[in-house]
């Protein structure tokens, strides 16, 4: 049987290194896409370039001959109040956190409906479904990953192709540290920017290591369900369904309880 042949982008750092590392301690050949080294097999690439990304997956196809695995993780993050976030600095996100899924999602396809079979997992957040307030540009890119991903399932299904999103809720990463905060207008919002971004940090660094994660996410990713969004963890399963069936204002309020006071 010819071993799994999985593409895992982000695979320097977090979640997309504890990923990586637990798909090749399944057996599965894993090729890390990032701007930095990382282990194993690794392309040098930033996701949001979709030609090097069609370079990187082209390289692979021409060593493998299959690519039948593609986990997006790789990802950035920034807060503030969005009146105050630059533009640019939004835009960088969204070219990084959407369009880089959509870049290595559409490179992947023709090699997998030739093959008529593969899995793609893109990893968003519950934030995607609870919108964390002086996270709002994070929140919406994890929306929109969703959006995407719900949309990609349809379209492809017709290959044997499953297309799945991931949501983890507070891990413990180097996420934490390299997020961009923007801490204008703090004044202005009698400090509940600061309160709140020191509160989110307390969450992610007590939440779920890298590795646990990465070994469940491995586990979807080798695994048969096609359910399209699912959430990692019970409490955050709970969560997800809180924000499905509770009314918009009740979860608007219980997040302005915790993250916007």
């Amino acid at each position: 049987m010819k071993p799994t042949i999985a593409i895992v982008t982000g695979g320097s750092s977090g979640i997309g290194l504890e990923t990586a590392r637990a798909l090749r301690a399944r057996g599965v050949t894993v090729y890390a896409l990032s701007r930095r080294p990382a282990e194993g097999e690794h392309l040098c690439c930033d996701v949001s370039d979709a030609q090097a990304v069609r370079a990187a997956v082209d390289e692979v196809l021409a060593r493998e001959g299959r690519i039948d695995l593609l986990v997006n993780c790789a990802g950035m993050g920034i807060s503030g109040a969005m009146e105050f976030t630059p533009d640019a600095d939004a835009r960088r996100l969204m070219e990084v956190n959407v369009l880089g899924v959509s870049n290595a999602l559409c490179a992947v396809l023709p090699a997998m409906r030739a093959q008529r079979s593969g899995r793609i997992v893109n990893i968003s957040s519950v934030a995607a479904v609870a919108p964390i307030p002086f996270q709002a540009w994070y929140s919406a890119s994890k929306a929109a990953v969703n959006a995407l991903t719900m949309a990609a399932a349809n379209e492809v299904r017709p290959w044997g192709i499953a297309v799945i999103s991931v949501m983890p809720g507070d891990t413990r990463t180097g996420f934490t540290a390299s997020r961009r905060k923007f801490e204008a207008g703090d004044g202005v919002y009698g400090g509940r920017i600061a309160r709140s971004v020191q509160k989110m940090e307390r969450d992610e660094e007590g939440g779920m290591t890298a590795q646990a994660a990465g070994q469940k996410i491995a586990k979807i990713a080798l695994g048969r369900s096609r359910r399209p969004v699912q959430s990692l963890g019970l409490t955050y399963k709970a969560c997800a369904m809180l924000a499905k069936f509770l009314p918009a204002r009740a979860v608007r309020f219980l997040l302005a309880v915790l993250y916007g006071r």
